[in-house]
């Protein structure tokens, strides 16, 4: 018997954040039709993987899809971001995709949503609970929204051995963990395991009782730097100065680092420990001297085994027990891929066009492929901007952002469409102190405009230098 067969201009792998900015701004910026296709039973991605704990690291005003606003506005009172915007959590952000998804997307009556399926080589979309299948037909281009291939510890089991009778367990079942421990052990340094090490200092945990074993250090940014209200355009908008200022300014890339340091643009958790890690991170000044509170901090590369007496590292072992807890976060979050060209004939593959903005990136490319029809110039347009993970990738990532603007700066069209992006946090600040000039917004700007070119230049020599 031959399937039933489904057509639309687009198919779309994957509904996580990237499928629904990219369908969202397609929706609204054409009159295509879609069919998003997702492996799980909900919209969202990896969000509904997440551990119940987990946060944005940036405001929720620049995350989700372009026409509905994650945020409320709010400024948080309390708690380790009081005075800045706010921080959407997991379930939150779960449920506004569901919502986006259901009262935006399928109420147009141009999407059809195929939940818990997967589409295979051959066209042919698979039910993962039922097995039914339908083949589905782009009549214009398939849309590949699973390029980030973001993994958490619920779906990435640890890469390193356990023996009988070890306690490791995933972020996510932290809360319901009823049986007392001797410690705790935090396997991972980035997000993930700064998250669990907040979380379980909020639970009050003795900061004494926490092991982070941290093979690598990061550089962090200052989420007073990313704040999205005109009431913070000094720190903001002065941030994008000092940054240019910093690189114009820095004799090396160590003397970089220390300017950015110095200027309080980035930040770590141990000022004796040079980072090797920069994975667009975001943390407050209370998170930060949180953090810092945890004191026994073992570098000796990654984990290879636990044993019911000791912990095998590569570079060495350290002491354990059955009666310790062990929290794998350890996975990989956005592994490292080689970019490639977004728009490939009948495919697309989004991929960020702006430093860690996931769902920017998508609605930017949803709106150049409804608007331009040369792929070539459209590729000319958006250069990949890949995820960093080394701290030299904070350079690359400057350099590959402002090659993207000054080419969005050449299409009047364009330059409306991001004048009206909610996504696009910034330019409207900019925007708004050249309409209403102040002195001291007028002078920051000055700032920027004198620093933006000689400081691009100098992160260009010094990434030259360095290879």
């Amino acid at each position: 018997m031959s399937e039933p067969v489904l057509e639309a201009d687009y198919v779309i792998v994957g509904a996580g954040a990237v499928g629904m900015a990219f369908a969202d701004t397609l929706l609204s910026s054409s009159e295509a039709s879609m069919i998003v296709i997702d492996r799980r039973a909900r919209p969202g991605g990896h969000w509904n993987d997440a551990y119940p704990f987990i946060r944005l690291h940036a405001p929720s005003a620049g995350y989700g899809v372009n026409s509905l606003a994650l945020d409320s506005g709010r400024i948080d009172r309390s708690g380790w971001n009081e005075g800045f915007h706010e921080l959407a959590s997991g379930p939150e952000i779960c449920a506004y995709f569901d919502r986006v998804m259901h009262e935006r997307l399928l109420a147009s009556g141009r999407v059809a949503y195929l939940p818990s399926s997967e589409l295979g080589a051959d066209g042919v979309v698979r039910c993962r609970l039922g097995g039914a299948r339908k083949r589905v037909r782009a009549l214009k281009k398939t849309v590949d929204c699973t390029f980030a291939d973001t993994r958490l510890p619920a779906t990435d089991p640890p890469r390193f051995a356990l023996g009988a009778g070890v306690r490791c367990v995933t972020p996510g079942e932290l809360p319901a963990m009823s049986e007392p421990c001797d410690g705790v052990v935090i396997i991972g340094a980035g997000k993930t395991a700064m998250d669990t090490a907040l979380w379980l200092l909020e639970q009050g945990v003795d900061a004494e009782a926490i092991t982070w074993i941290r093979p690598r250090d990061a550089w962090l940014l200052n989420r007073a730097n990313v704040q999205p209200g005109f009431e913070f355009f000094a720190r903001t908008i002065g941030g994008f100065a000092a940054e240019m200022e910093a690189a114009r300014d820095a004799s090396s890339i160590d003397d970089l680092f220390a300017r950015l340091e110095a200027g309080a643009l980035l930040q770590r958790i141990d000022t004796a420990i040079a980072p090797t890690m920069y994975r667009c991170a975001i943390v407050s000044d209370a998170e930060l001297a949180q953090l810092r509170r945890i004191t026994r901090v073992v570098r000796l590369g990654h984990v290879k085994v636990i044993e019911p007496g000791r912990i095998v590292l590569e570079q060495g072992t350290v002491a354990t027990s059955e009666r310790h807890l062990h929290v794998h976060c350890s996975a990989d979050g956005i592994p490292s891929r080689l970019p490639q060209p977004m728009f490939q004939g009948e495919r697309i593959v989004p991929q960020y066009v702006r430093r860690c903005s996931p769902t920017f990136s998508a609605a930017l490319v949803a709106h150049l492929e409804a608007t331009m029809t040369d792929d070539a110039e459209k590729n000319a347009m958006c250069t990949p901007v890949p995820p960093p993970c080394v701290p030299r990738d904070w350079l690359r990532m400057q350099v590959d952002e402002a090659r993207n603007n000054a080419m969005w700066s050449k299409s009047a069209e364009l330059r409306a469409w991001l004048a009206g992006a909610r996504l696009n946090l910034f330019s409207p600040l900019i925007a708004r102190a050249v309409q209403e000039p102040d002195p001291v917004n007028t002078a920051i700007l000055d700032r920027y405009r004198t620093a933006v070119k000689p400081g691009l230049a100098r992160l260009s020599s010094l990434l030259a230098g360095a290879e």
